[in-house]
């Protein structure tokens, strides 16, 4: 068998059902669903993989961000990261069961950026978070790494491309992307395959960048 099949694995996705980020449910959750969900769901199918990519934006100056947006931020794209992959390494570690954990960063985890404070602030603490996770579950079974995904064609970025009046920006960045376009969702799709699989079982703790060479320019 491949050590990239996935044959029998069952994987738990947050944010799955639009783009690589796109919040459902879960953005709108309180805490106490959010940390139901994983007893609930672990009580009734075994999970193999957990995906937290569920994300919001606000694009916001710094010097005007508003409170509200700050913590609906932090909460959708940090906190519940947290309490997913506290509460699915709890019950792997409980049954003694190996798992894999992909949490979705950016390469705003590596660069401020403009306007999106809040945004790179909680990029920047999934990719920590994923560093802090793999340093304790490591020796148990449980890889925890993440996926940095560039700019990437999605919803939540669909103003950037399409509003007349952000055209210089768009062309900004895809000239300075090396790879001469913005991303796809599933360009995605072989590392997550990757940090899923057999063949990633002695990677632990990484943060795999996924930008069309952005950062390296």
């Amino acid at each position: 068998m491949s050590r990239f099949s996935l044959t029998g694995q069952t994987a738990l996705i947050t944010g799955g059902t639009r783009g690589i980020g796109q919040a459902i449910a879960l953005g709108l959750a309180d805490g106490a669903q959010v940390e139901a969900l994983i007893p609930r769901i672990a009580s009734t199918h075994s999970i193999d993989i957990l995906v937290n990519s569920a994300a919001i934006q606000r694009r916001r100056p710094a010097a005007e961000y508003d409170t509200a947006s700050y913590e609906a931020v932090i909460q959708t794209n940090m906190t519940a990261p947290f309490i997913l992959c506290r509460d699915m390494a709890h019950h792997w570690l409980s049954r003694g069961q190996p798992g894999k954990i992909i949490n979705v960063a950016s390469v705003a985890s590596f660069q401020g950026g403009v306007n999106i404070a809040a945004y790179a602030g909680s990029k920047g603490g999934v990719a920590q978070l994923t560093k802090a996770f793999s340093n304790e579950w490591a020796r148990k079974g449980i890889n925890v790494n993440a996926i940095a995904p560039g700019y990437i064609e999605t919803d939540m970025t669909v103003d950037a491309r399409t509003d007349p009046r952000m055209v210089e920006y768009y062309q900004s960045i895809t000239q300075r992307i090396p790879a001469g376009r913005w991303g796809k969702p599933e360009d995605m799709k072989g590392a997550a395959v990757f940090l899923a699989s057999q063949a990633s079982n002695y990677v632990h703790g990484e943060v795999l960048v996924v930008d069309g060479g952005w950062l390296g320019r």
